[in-house]
Formats: C-alpha cells, structure tokens, sequence
C-alpha cells in the first residue's frame, strides 16, 4: 500500500477574505501528487485561530502563511515557537521582520551597493515614555538643524517611520512649512528622511519565493487604480534589475512572501521600500494580477511541504558581503552574482522543473476557475463588502472587465 503524507497549510489572517477563499480553492484543484517514491501527498488548508498555548502543544500545519503577526504579537511568539520547537515552515519568519525592519533592510542594502536614495533618521519629535529621558535627553542628545538636514537633502523628500507599516506617517515634503507640520505630527514615531528622485516609473515587485511580478505602480490614485496593466513599462535588462532586487532581498533576510518598491529613472533603479511583512494580495487592489499572485503562493506552498524545504536558522549574509567587497566586480556584474545566490536560495531551477512535472496543468485549472460563476460570485461579494451600495455596479465592472482582460490573454 502506497504511503500518504497529509499536508496542512494553516492561514493565519487579520480581516482578509478574498484572497483566503482564492488560495483554499486553487489549493483543492491541486488535487493529489503522487512523487516518485511512491508516497501519495493531499493538501488541506485551515484558517488559524487565536488561543492561549502551551509552549509544548503540537503544531499541526506543516506550513503556516502569516498576515498578523506584524501587528498582533500573541500569534507573533506562537509563530516563534512553532519554527522553534516544531520546524513549521513560515512566509514570512517573524524573526527577521521583526528584527530586520525597513530601516535594517536600508543598511543591508546600501552595505550592497544597491543605489537606495540617501536616508537621514532623526530622534523623535516628542519624548519617549520613559522616566529616564530627560536626563539622557539633556545629556547625551546632540541638538541638530531640521531645515539643514532637509536642505542637504533638497525638496521635494519624503519622511516616513523607519518600520513602515501600511503607509502609516509617510509625508511627501516639498518645503520647511511642510516639514515642520509632518515632524510635529510625528510624535513618538521615529523617522527618516529620505530624497527622492525625478523617476519615469515607480515599480512593485511582488515576490513569492522564487517567482516575481513586474507592475507599474501609481501612488498617487487611489487604490483600485494603483496597478496598472502595462506589461512593456520596462525595458528588458530594467525589468530584470528590478527582479533582481526584489529576489536578491528576500533571499538576504530569509523572506518568502514580499513586495519592493522602486524609483526607476532612466536605466537606473532606486529601491526605495523593500521590507513588507504583509504585501498586498487583495482582489480589489491587484485585480489582473491577484490570480497569479494567489496561484504563485500555492504552488510556493506546495512545493516546500513536498520537497520538504526548511527554513535555515542562520542567514547567508556573508556570501553577499563577500560579493558586495570585491573591488574588482562592477555594479551589473555585482547584481549577477546576488542573483545567483538568491535563485540558490530559492532553488529556482529545481522549483520550476517540480513544478513541471508535478503540477503542470495547475495554471489551466486556475483559468477555468477564475473565468467561473463561482468566482465572479466572490468577486462581487468582495465588492459589496468593501465598498458603500452606490459604487458596487461601478466597482464590480471594474475589477470584472480587469480579471476578464486577464483571462483573455491567458485563453
């Protein structure tokens, strides 16, 4: 009798609905793989529940997909213990969001080589909450010259929290009364400056082990306008640099499950924001590309329970550091061999021939799916529960004229 290794991918989700329906049903239409060592492998899923633990209870998924963590710490620490004491495989490991935070991600970064525009933190605007502060404030805390600072840097900049989180405090600031007022408003949060560049393209990479989708980013529409569909807006070799930057840092920190922000100005391309523990995969924003989005994390998913993938406990940073201070290696030659480590990282290759062979007709099932009244219903149901009644008819041809355009091109 053949051998049966039952997988289960837990979800552990905030407010989310869309994309959690969208992964159970890509998931069940990956049906049954059989490897070649005669084992049988099935695949469930479970939305997670919050509850207290004993730090030796049993985890039952195999791998868990985490979009609470960053905010909500109790399943924070469960996630810890579950890749501590159980080896449960996570997108993302909470260990270096929460210690490699968009201020880290900068350094490491920088320490590459990679071009990201010059940053500047400074304290905080009002004092901590700390009965210590005023003596180590008065002390110790060097005064310093905002305008300078911001002058050095020229307008327009951008401050914005050194952690990021969902666009929270992000300023765009064109003069010292601006300035002023965001710092003010600023609080407890501690900021950077950052200067910008005069940029043809803002583009967002989403990346998701080792597969990556290009888009034409628009931040300043709102957020069912910011994707554009515009699949030539890079050239060739700027498509692959920015690939390569949005790989070559979830390979870095060990991150599986991630979107990277680029300035693109010419041939040039300026990360600019590349640490997002929870990336955006909603319907409503992604529209033409949620069904390769949501499919990716499927077959990622699926891939590693097979393959049986684990997470290192100790990253690789010295094999970058050893690239990044070879003064015999230039910029694209440098990038090269960052995306050489990072698609060994990710074992690229070996990924898509698995995939190949064991889930080679997944995409034609996710077509038929998508291109189903099963779901328009959900598309319109998301609709509903996202936007006030006189925008849902509006809304619901939108995003349905969006997902058609992309079933078309597929068919």
């Amino acid at each position: 009798m053949a051998d049966i290794s039952r997988h289960l991918v837990g979800l552990l989700l905030g407010a989310e609905q869309d994309w959690p329906r969208a992964f159970e049903e890509i998931l069940r239409r990956v049906g049954d793989i059989h490897t070649a060592d005669g084992t049988t492998h099935t695949f469930s899923s479970d939305r997670l529940r919050i509850a207290p633990f004993d730090l030796m209870d049993p985890v039952r998924p195999g791998l868990v997909i985490d979009r609470l963590a960053h905010w909500y710490y109790h399943p924070r620490e469960w996630l810890k213990k579950a890749a501590l004491i159980d080896g449960t495989y996570l997108l993302n490991s909470p260990f270096t969001f929460q210690s490699m935070e968009k201020h880290s991600a900068y350094c490491a970064m920088l320490r590459l080589g990679l071009k990201v525009p010059r940053t500047v933190l400074v304290p905080y605007k009002n004092p901590v909450d700390n009965d210590r502060w005023a003596f180590t404030s008065q002390t110790y805390n060097d005064p310093f010259d905002l305008d300078a600072i911001a002058e050095d840097l020229g307008y327009p900049l951008y401050m914005k929290p050194f952690d990021g989180g969902a666009w929270r405090g992000v300023s765009r600031i064109e003069n010292a009364e601006q300035l002023h007022a965001a710092y003010d408003d600023s609080g407890q949060m501690l900021m950077h400056l950052q200067a910008t560049v005069d940029y043809d393209h803002f583009a967002r990479a989403l990346s998701i082990g080792p597969e990556t989708m290009v888009m034409d980013f628009r931040p300043e529409l709102p957020m069912h306008e910011r994707y554009q569909v515009n699949h030539g807006f890079l050239s060739p070799s700027t498509g692959a640099e920015v690939v390569t930057v949005s790989r070559v840092v979830n390979a870095f920190f060990g991150w599986e499950f991630n979107s990277a922000e680029m300035l693109v100005a010419g041939t040039e391309v300026y990360p600019i924001d590349y640490a997002n523990a929870c990336p955006d995969v909603a319907l409503t924003s992604l529209h033409y590309y949620f069904p390769w989005a949501i499919t990716a994390l499927v077959r990622w998913s699926v891939y590693c329970l097979v393959t049986e993938r684990r997470v290192k406990a100790d990253l690789s940073m010295e094999s970058y550091f050893d690239v990044a201070d070879d003064a015999s290696l230039g910029y694209d030659e440098k990038m090269e061999r960052y995306r050489r480590l990072a698609d060994g990282h990710f074992e690229t290759d070996r990924y898509w021939d698995w995939c190949a062979e064991y889930l080679p007709d997944l995409e034609a099932r996710v077509l038929d799916w998508v291109d189903s009244a099963d779901f328009d219903a959900m598309l319109v149901e998301t609709v509903r529960t996202t936007y006030p009644a006189q925008e849902h008819e509006r809304f619901v041809a939108h995003f349905r004229g969006l997902v058609q355009m992309w079933v078309r091109e597929r068919r």
